[in-house]
């Protein structure tokens, strides 16, 4: 065996992701809000003057991807770490490369660091001089907000950019790439029935990393017919992501999913459960019911039992964390919860009261007051003594805080149920206004 088939047998060892990595951003699947023509990032890398930075979002949406094609973009060293695995001494050890590199030649380096999240203060603190010196370009990679699992002197020293899923339409069209590409399976005399590529781009929720990981184990363990060709079904495709095709058309799907929506909003935790799991059962990846079920904690109970939106979100990280079954339980407990919390849509109406307004009111007249002291003329760092300090009058004070235009606006009015009648109490005794002139709206029955 010589080198070039060492080589050779390396690179078909590599997973089909690998692979079908981008080397350039004409070629980058997703993200279309941070990478399209004019966007900044986009234009950064073009000028090559792009600062440290954050990529945080879900797994298999393109992070690492991107991160290396900047550093083959802007010509730059690339060093990757991942947070698990490295120490100290590793950072010190690409910080002193980093250094070297730009003292003898000029070049800048890029370290991606994958996992970030798991920095904890010791290795960060090791790695701050040099992305203040800007001896290093850092690009950290996490699944986790960064603004709450990572040191904040990193976090304030880069731009953070959030990824989003990819959309089922990219990874359709990503699978269909692969299959006929050079690199990824031309090799293989395959076919795909198009429900089976909808299966698996359904089924990987936005990660492209686990679909092409199921088209290639769907590919490489179909048997070939006599002439050597490989028909990969529908059931090939189940097995292979190892979840069944949904047991309804997508219109009995929507209708489910509604159906779940307005059980909750009718606080009828029997049938809220019923729908959540016929839709389990149908093939609905869980997650997808728990997303729904956060968003309802606030849309429909909201401020008259804040601890709805806790419960939700924590059935949702307690799935994420345990998967199934034992993630169903926590899942369980919040439907319910949710179902049988009093009822408020106050926050959606306050919500859409100050969207309308930001729209409409374009005087953004703040109070003098309420500016920011540590600059401007005179005037204004005269007028910030008249700031009314809430703490030392008890707590709370009659202060304008709205722009004048707006001043006697009143976007969040409490229904007076649950929790909201403590929240009306209070309005009542400091005297705050407690209703809009409109009156109270009703939402739209859809």
């Amino acid at each position: 065996m010589d080198l070039f088939d060492l080589n050779n047998n390396e690179y078909e060892a590599k997973p089909l992701a690998d692979k079908m990595r981008p080397n350039n951003l004409d070629e980058f699947i997703g993200q279309e809000h941070l990478v399209s023509e004019n966007s900044l990032l986009r234009r950064a890398i073009r000028l090559d003057r792009l600062g440290s930075c954050i990529f945080w979002g879900p797994p298999g949406c393109g992070k690492t991807t991107l991160a290396n094609i900047i550093a083959a973009t802007t010509h730059g060293n690339f060093i990757k770490l991942n947070a698990v695995q490295s120490g100290v001494a590793d950072v010190k050890k690409a910080v002193e490369d980093a250094r070297n590199s730009l003292k003898m030649y000029g070049k800048k380096t890029y370290l991606l660091l994958d996992e970030c999240h798991r920095f904890n203060k010791t290795q960060s603190d090791s790695l701050l001089p040099a992305i203040e010196q800007g001896t290093i370009i850092f690009i950290g990679s996490t699944t986790e907000n960064p603004f709450a699992s990572m040191t904040p002197a990193i976090v304030s020293r880069c731009r953070v950019f959030e990824f989003r899923r990819l959309t089922e339409k990219d990874i359709l069209a990503a699978l269909k790439k692969a299959l006929v590409s050079r690199k990824g399976l031309s090799a293989y005399d395959a076919e795909v029935d198009e429900e089976a590529y909808e299966h698996i781009a359904r089924m990987s929720g936005g990660d492209l990393r686990m679909a092409y990981n199921a088209l290639e184990l769907a590919v490489l363990t179909t048997p070939a017919n006599s002439a050597g060709h490989i028909h990969v079904t529908l059931s090939d495709a189940e097995q292979s992501i190892q979840r069944k095709a949904l047991s309804f058309n997508e219109d009995t799907y929507y209708d489910m999913l509604s159906a779940f929506c307005k059980s909750l909003r009718g606080s009828d935790a029997n049938a809220a459960l019923y729908y959540a799991f016929r839709l389990i059962e149908g093939g609905c990846d869980p997650l997808n019911i728990l997303r729904r079920l956060v968003v309802h904690s606030s849309e429909d109970v909201g401020m008259a039992d804040p601890n709805a939106l806790v419960v939700a979100t924590s059935a949702l990280y307690a799935y994420e964390k345990l998967g199934t079954p034992e993630g169903l339980i926590p899942m369980s407990n919040a439907i319910v919860y949710v179902c049988e919390a009093e009822k408020s849509n106050s926050i959606v109406l306050a919500m859409d009261k100050a969207k309308q307004a930001v729209r409409e009111v374009r005087d953004d007249n703040i109070p003098l007051y309420l500016c920011d002291n540590s600059y401007g003329d005179k005037q204004m760092k005269a007028q910030s003594k008249n700031y009314k300090y809430p703490h030392n009058y008890g707590g709370w004070v009659q202060q304008q805080y709205l722009p004048d235009s707006l001043k006697d606006a009143v976007f969040y009015v409490p229904q007076g149920k649950g929790y909201e009648k403590t929240v009306l109490e209070i309005r009542k005794r400091k005297g705050i206004p407690v209703s809009s002139d409109a009156g109270p709206e009703k939402g739209e029955d859809k």
